[in-house]
């Protein structure tokens, strides 16, 4: 039916006014589902279990607060003083279980009270929630991206120091090391560093911590393969994960002691791995530290010399131009399959960059070192929580298998799950005795919240 010009169009000659009421309307309709799988996963009891033995959390309770936080995160708040914005809405005090929401600073000296013992607790908290979300999953094999991001604070914030940050030199910054399970993208560790450590300051302590509670949970059944930059190529590292029987692929830097350089340039004959790529495999042996490596070595053609093919001096670069990198490994892998696994790694620049865009990882809320400490682990958690509430319902879908070994599922980003389920204005209204959540009338949201309440249930 072809429907009148007329029709379409409307006419606005004046502003409308605004008014405010004490009406009970929400702008986050979808939190109603959020808080039914948080029920589901009995979030409120485990929050309380895991702080039993800590003393924080004053009159709200330790567990309102870390949902108020987690709630704010999922929202969009970046910033405690956010927490002014939703003080009125029904659904988000239904969500954290408070009448009444806390003041900004109120949750600030909350989370100054964390020490290292309730640090622990809250990372307690979350392996408890991931491991049995992927013991669910079932997962045979489990691929781990190590890397550190850097986070600017300010010149007043304890252990923030300056570092390596190239695009902000003097300011000083926290350096934390996280852990990324590729084929879900949760974060299994998170350790907050000051700005000035190593890339692999840590990573030793947390990788045989992370291991051990894998291979307890998991046994070990299940594969554990570790990804890695040039800066964790150490010693100590390699040696740990050939002890626990974990396999590793690690790039190894083009430092004269390494001897690959002298490698590249004796080698005469290249094997094809991909378009514009070719590589060979050789043993690296480390008389300094002990240790005879497998080792493969790409080279990539460019079109122009660039930073990364600085080591073309030593050869006579008459066939053009390449950049170059080195991976060591224990895997039985090819080198074409390595390469493949090897640029898999980059998947987690997506989950680090939506982990500090959406979850507000990237906020140094307060100067206190613990309580920012704690700010990341909540962040973390709020993360896990929301990727395995698409893997509990309809919303994550089985993605073919890749050998670059990413994301096993397709995942739906914070931002889209804000826009289809989260902020969706509604009214909390009684009707027959009983409370109702009203949306306007939209077919493909009824159809998406049908989904999601029948999955939830089931």
């Amino acid at each position: 039916m072809r429907l009148k010009v007329r029709s379409l169009r409307q006419v606005v000659n004046r502003d409308l006014p605004i008014e405010f009421s004490r009406e009970r309307l929400t702008s986050y309709g979808g939190l109603e589902f959020l808080r039914r799988y948080f029920r589901l996963i009995q979030l409120h009891r485990r929050i309380r279990r895991a702080f039993r033995d800590q003393s924080i959390g004053g009159d709200y309770g330790c567990g309102r607060l870390v949902v108020l936080v987690i709630a704010l995160l999922v929202v969009g708040g970046r910033r405690l003083k956010h927490l002014r914005y939703v003080a009125n809405d029904p659904l988000f005090g239904r969500l954290c279980g408070l009448t009444q929401l806390p003041a900004d600073r109120t949750v600030s000296d909350w989370l100054k009270q964390f020490t290292h013992q309730s640090l622990r607790a809250l990372i307690g908290l979350n392996s408890e929630l991931l491991y049995e979300e992927l013991s669910r999953l079932n997962l045979r094999r489990m691929t781990i991206d190590l890397d550190g991001t850097v986070l600017r604070a300010g010149s007043k914030v304890r252990w923030a120091v300056r570092g390596f940050n190239p695009h902000h030199p003097k300011d000083p910054s926290y350096y934390p090391l996280l852990a990324h399970l590729a084929q879900t993208g949760h974060i299994l560790r998170v350790k907050n560093r000051p700005g000035n450590v190593h890339d692999s300051h840590g990573a030793e302590a947390l990788t045989r911590e992370l291991v051990a509670d894998l291979r307890g949970r998991f046994g070990r059944s299940t594969v554990l393969e570790f990804r890695m930059d040039a800066a964790f190529f150490q010693r100590e590292l390699i040696t740990l994960l050939e002890r626990l029987g974990c396999f590793y692929a690690i790039k190894v830097p083009f430092c004269s002691w390494t001897g690959v350089r002298a490698l590249v340039a004796a080698q005469q004959e290249w094997m094809a791995v991909a378009p514009k790529i070719s590589a060979f495999e050789s043993r690296l042996v480390l008389e300094k530290w002990g240790l005879d490596l497998r080792v493969v070595v790409y080279r990539k053609r460019v079109r122009h010399r660039t930073p990364k093919n600085y080591q073309l001096d030593l050869f006579s670069p008459d066939d053009g131009y390449f950049e170059y990198s080195a991976i060591t490994t224990n895997l039985d892998l090819a080198p074409q399959a390595l390469w493949h696994f090897a640029a898999g790694r980059g998947a987690q620049e997506k989950t680090f960059a939506e982990l500090k865009g959406e979850f507000a990882f990237d906020v140094i809320p307060t100067n206190h070192y613990g309580a920012n400490s704690a700010w990341q682990q909540i962040s973390v958690l709020a993360h896990n929580l929301i990727r395995s509430f698409q893997l509990r319902s309809t919303l994550a879908s089985p993605k073919a298998r890749s050998r670059k070994r990413t994301y096993a599922f397709v995942l739906r980003s914070m931002k889209t799950i804000r826009f289809l389920i989260i902020n969706r204005a509604a009214r909390l209204a009684r009707i027959d005795g009983r409370r109702v959540l009203r949306f306007a009338h939209n077919p493909a949201t009824e159809v998406l919240y049908d989904r999601l309440s029948d999955r939830l249930v089931a």
